[in-house]
Order: C-alpha cells, then sequence, then structure tokens
C-alpha cells in the first residue's frame, strides 16, 4: 500500500499557528479575569505595589460597566504606559527569580487582559513629570496623549467583557457581583491595615459608600485590631485573641476568635501568607483541625491568620490568579497554625464570647416597647425602701440566712459565688459586678473530657492486639503514605506493617474505640491525608470517644447539688482550658452585668 493510499479518507493535518496578541492576551483574561470582583483585586493590588497610602475604588452595576481605581501610588511615566499594557511587562521582578517574589503581582498579564475585554484607560502622573494618558479597547491602543492629575493613577474600566460578549452570560446579578467587589475589598483592607480604602456604588448616578476603612496608626497588633473592627465589625475584635507563634522561619500573627463565636458557614475566615489573601485548602484544614475539640462539625471558626515566611519557603506562582499557594514544608506550616491555635484557645481558659450575653439579654428583652423610664434611686431612697420592705420577725432562720450571706472573697473569682441552684441544672453565682448562669451538666462534662484528654496525653493510648490481624489491600501509593505515618499512628493505639506487596496488615487498634472496621478507618486517613497533606481522623474518632465518656461521667442535668459542690465546680471551670464553652461548642455559661440587668428592667 503506497503512502497516498494511505491517506485516502484522512482529516486533514492541524497546522500550527502563532496566535495573535490580541487573542493571546483574551485566553489570559479568561484565567486572570473571571468577574468584575477579579478585575478590582488586580487594580487594587497594583496600587499597592505601587506604594499607595490611600485607595478609591468605585463601581457601577457591578462592575459590569464601570471600574475606576485612584490611588496616591509613584505612578507611570509616558514611556512606562504603552509598556504596561504589553503581556509580560513588569517592573516588580526581573525574571531572573521566580520564588524571591515580595509583590502582590509579578506576571505583567493584568492590564493587558483587562484592555483586551474591555474599554481601558490609564491616567498617570510620576512626581517631577507631566501626566500622561492612554486608553485601549478590544486590544486596540490609541497613543498616549497629555493628562490633568496631581498625582498618583486613575484606572478606568468600562463594558468589562464587550469583546467577549459570550462571558457576560456567565456573570451573576449585579447585586451577587457587587457582593463579589466588597469581599474581595475587605479581604486587601485587611492585608494592608495602615493603608486607607473606600469602595462606592456609583449605579444610577447615584452614589453609595460600602466600605471605607481609613487608615490605623500604631504597631501591628493594634492597627489590625483596628482595621478588623473596622470591617469585620467590633463584636469580631472583642471575642478574638491574638496570635502569634513562630517556628522554623515561619511566623503566624492575627486573631481567631473564642469557640463561641463560631459561624454557620465559613464566613469569616481569612487567610493570607505574606499578606497575600490565599484561599489554600491545606491552611484552612489546618484552621478546621485547631477547633476541631472545641466545635461541633456543623459550627466554623472566625480568624483572620497571617503567616509569614522567606519568599523562598512558598511558590505563589501556581495559578494566574494566584490565589493558591505551595509550601516547600506543608506540615510545617499546617503544624504552626494548629498548635498556635490551640495554645491560644487553651489560654482563654473559662472566657466566653460577650455575644452570649448579648443573645441572653435579647432573649429576655420584653417584645412591647417600654411605655416609663425609672429613675434610679439615690442611695438613702434604696436604704429606706429596704427597711420598708423587712420581714417582720426579727430573726431570718439559720439556713436561709447561710445561704445568702454575702462572701466577698468569693464573688470576687471570676465565676464568682454559687448562690442558687435553678431547676436543678442552672448554677446562679454572684459576682462582684453581676451574675453568671452556669449549665452544670455542660459545664462539668467539658472538665471531666479536659482531665480524660490529660491522663491520655500522660499515660498515651492503650492498645487492643487483634485475635486475627486484618489485611487490607491498597495502591503501592497508599500503602507508603500509611506506612510513613506508622511511627505515629502507633502512639495512638494503631499498629500497622507491611504484609508484602500493596497490603497493609493491622495489628492492634485503639482500645477505646472499642470493635471497628480497620479497613474503613484506614480510608478515612488515606481520604484525609489526600485532601489535606495530614490526618487528624484517628484522633478525633478518639477524642470523640472521650467525649462520650465524659458526658456519661459528668454530673447529670436534674441533680441538686450543695452550695460547696457549686462553687467547687466554678472553681475547676476557672482553672481549666476550654472551660467556657462544652465539647459541642455551645457556652457553659452566661455572664450578665449589673448595668445589662438594669437597663433591661428600664433603670437606665
Amino acid at each position: 500500500m503506497n503512502h497516498e493510499s494511505r491517506n485516502i479518507g484522512a482529516s486533514p493535518r492541524p497546522v500550527i499557528r502563532q496566535l495573535s496578541e490580541a487573542a493571546a492576551n483574551r485566553i489570559a483574561a479568561g484565567e486572570v479575569v473571571e468577574r468584575p470582583a477579579s478585575a478590582v483585586k488586580e487594580l487594587v493590588e497594583n496600587a499597592l505595589d505601587a506604594g499607595a497610602q490611600r485607595v478609591d475604588v468605585s463601581y457601577a452595576d457591578g462592575g459590569k460597566t464601570l471600574i475606576r481605581v485612584v490611588d496616591d501610588g509613584c505612578g507611570m511615566t509616558e514611556g512606562d504606559l504603552p509598556l504596561a499594557l504589553s503581556r509580560h511587562a513588569t517592573s516588580k521582578i526581573d525574571g531572573s527569580d521566580l520564588l524571591n517574589i515580595h509583590t502582590f503581582g509579578f506576571r505583567g498579564e493584568a492590564l493587558p487582559s483587562l484592555g483586551a475585554v474591555g474599554r481601558l484607560v490609564i491616567t498617570s502622573r510620576v512626581e517631577g513629570f507631566e501626566a500622561a494618558q492612554i486608553s485601549v479597547s478590544g486590544g486596540a491602543i490609541a497613543p498616549v496623549r497629555p493628562a490633568a492629575l496631581n498625582r498618583g493613577t486613575v484606572v478606568e474600566l468600562r463594558d468589562l467583557f464587550h469583546a467577549t460578549p459570550a462571558r457576560l452570560k456567565f456573570l451573576r446579578s449585579d447585586r451577587a457581583e457587587a457582593q463579589a467587589i466588597a469581599d474581595v475589598m475587605r479581604r486587601l483592607a485587611m492585608a494592608a491595615p495602615h493603608v486607607g480604602f473606600t469602595l462606592t456604588d456609583v449605579s444610577g448616578g447615584e452614589r453609595r459608600e460600602i466600605l471605607r476603612a481609613d487608615a490605623e496608626q500604631g504597631e501591628l497588633f493594634d492597627a489590625l485590631f483596628g482595621r478588623l473592627a473596622r470591617v469585620l465589625g467590633r463584636a469580631f475584635a472583642d471575642n478574638a485573641l491574638p496570635i502569634d507563634a513562630e517556628r522554623d522561619g515561619l511566623r503566624l500573627t492575627g486573631f481567631a476568635a473564642l469557640p463561641t463565636y463560631s459561624r454557620g458557614a465559613a464566613v469569616e475566615q481569612f487567610l493570607f501568607v505574606n499578606n497575600r489573601p490565599v484561599r489554600d485548602k491545606l491552611l484552612i484544614g489546618a484552621l478546621r483541625a485547631a477547633y476541631m475539640d472545641v466545635l461541633s462539625r456543623d459550627r466554623h471558626p472566625a480568624a483572620v491568620l497571617y503567616l509569614a515566611c522567606d519568599p523562598e519557603l512558598v511558590d505563589v506562582n501556581v495559578h494566574p490568579a494566584k490565589a493558591e499557594v505551595r509550601f516547600r514544608d506543608p506540615s510545617l506550616a499546617r503544624g504552626l497554625i494548629v498548635s498556635a491555635l490551640r495554645h491560644a484557645l487553651a489560654g482563654a481558659g473559662h472566657r466566653a464570647s460577650t455575644t452570649v450575653a448579648g443573645e441572653t439579654l435579647e432573649a429576655m428583652r420584653p417584645e412591647a416597647p417600654r411605655i416609663y423610664q425609672m429613675d434610679r434611686p439615690s442611695p438613702g431612697a434604696m436604704r429606706a425602701a429596704y427597711a420598708w420592705q423587712a420581714p417582720i420577725f426579727a430573726e431570718a432562720p439559720a439556713p436561709f440566712a447561710a445561704a445568702v450571706a454575702p462572701a466577698p472573697e468569693a464573688v470576687d473569682y471570676p465565676l464568682g459565688a454559687a448562690r442558687a441552684q435553678l431547676h436543678e441544672n442552672w448554677i446562679v453565682a454572684q459576682t462582684a459586678d453581676g451574675m453568671v448562669i452556669v449549665d452544670q451538666h455542660a459545664a462539668h462534662e467539658r472538665l471531666v473530657y479536659e482531665r480524660l484528654k490529660r491522663q491520655m496525653a500522660e499515660n498515651g493510648v492503650a492498645a487492643q492486639a487483634l485475635l486475627i490481624p486484618e489485611i487490607v489491600e491498597l495502591s503501592a501509593a497508599e500503602a507508603a503514605r500509611l506506612l510513613d505515618l506508622a511511627p505515629e499512628l502507633a502512639r495512638l493505639g494503631l499498629g500497622i506493617e507491611p504484609f508484602g506487596g500493596t497490603a497493609v496488615a493491622v495489628r492492634e487498634t485503639p482500645a477505646v474505640l472499642g470493635s471497628l472496621s480497620a479497613a474503613a478507618l484506614l480510608r478515612d486517613i488515606l481520604d484525609e491525608l489526600a485532601d489535606l497533606g495530614d490526618s487528624q481522623r484517628l484522633g478525633a474518632r478518639i477524642d470523640a470517644v472521650l467525649s462520650r465518656m465524659a458526658c456519661h461521667g459528668s454530673v447529670r442535668s436534674g441533680r441538686q447539688m450543695r452550695v460547696e459542690e457549686m462553687n467547687a465546680l466554678l472553681r475547676e471551670m476557672e482553672a481549666t482550658p476550654n472551660s467556657g464553652q462544652c465539647n459541642h461548642g455551645r457556652p457553659t455559661y452566661v455572664e450578665l452585668k449589673l448595668a445589662e440587668i438594669e437597663r433591661l428592667f428600664g433603670r437606665r
């Protein structure tokens, strides 16, 4: 058969062609600019890289028709502007080292990508130079022309995706796109607390300020606390614990909220690597693992965490959007987050979030509006009133007097002195400036649980030998991964060893777990390793058993307690880590201040 006959009926050979610059920019835009919020992110990061101290962003129609970013950074000269619209042209790296990156941007793709899919106008001025302006529409660049501007740069992007109308069909409603822009701005505002930000919606010719975050002053933690209070609300800042830990060249700072300030979804989890906002599943998994012992599965922790390290230890060039990173030592980053957060939560002791008291008072507040306001009587008037209201008998019965007699030294404790037990479940204690209501079962459950964990840490996890080892067939990669963890699993009572080929023999299981399927447990551990790079599954299951044991071994609801028993419980709560919440993340007590109670009754 000759060569020609073999090609009869065959499709034509594909020809390799060089794409045009406009097509290449549109392809790049598909990766870099997914929606209006992506454009805002790229432009604001450029402003921060230019040293801006103030960044003002405005948008219309969810950013679809207008995005304007004004900054007071270093600016660009007339000669810089055409170069800024060229692909892979950047002032942030020289191309010799793609790991030593200290800026948000470095790829040189954002501006040409925006110019390829929208109508872009850039006006800029460098101190000592005249202002200049350049425009590009659908990839067509106009000549540079003179302009008027005091300093910095103004970037105006109109009609996003007008050059690729098919992309418009994938955008969501104006409201949803505007919400995404606000989320991006909040993250960037948290990344740079010493920079001022504003976000304004100018849709329909009206101006509506969405976000204002003036530049914060002071040292890192003071500035960050002020910024978080402004961006996330005072409630988060008041109920968050400062985090500052360092290990092997990695430093973790930020704030993590108390477990009782948990959320129904992961909406208040903000993670930064070298001040770059990221969405990294390794870090999110570490955050979840740190709270695993103090939150139920349907609740999510709130935290703002900053991981700083030498740029050589982390690769940010994983994806064009730069939202993902890859650590040289993932286990080091994960371990630092887990240990630092658990240490901070343990150090919070019995503390519970202030929102618990607020929710309690709101539940107690009458629905009908007050129609009068009582004036607080003077001390003299109060004494006179008490005298008129005194019982007619001269002496109170001894048991009653003993129960209510004030104990100044006891009320000075953080959780005060026990005064009563209500419905055989609630302990009411008096503090120096208010009262505390304790759920006796939930509080004692946490105390017993912490005691059991402490004993396990000191004595190890008892293992039970299987009469017949369970053989689990795995892939070669899965077997190698598990056997690498064999020493760590052994400390948790799970003994495994190779069994020829790719099989693993399970010879021991944790005694506290009783009868279980070793194969199912190994599969769970492998799934978690694949998802997060580390596994807490076995430890979590052991902790769950200890939690159930604590529940059965704690003071039950309905049991009457003597005053000395109640006070002993309060003192142990004050000395035990995590005692402010039960094993499921619910508060173990509510503290009400006198001023709050008086407002409830209209006295203030």
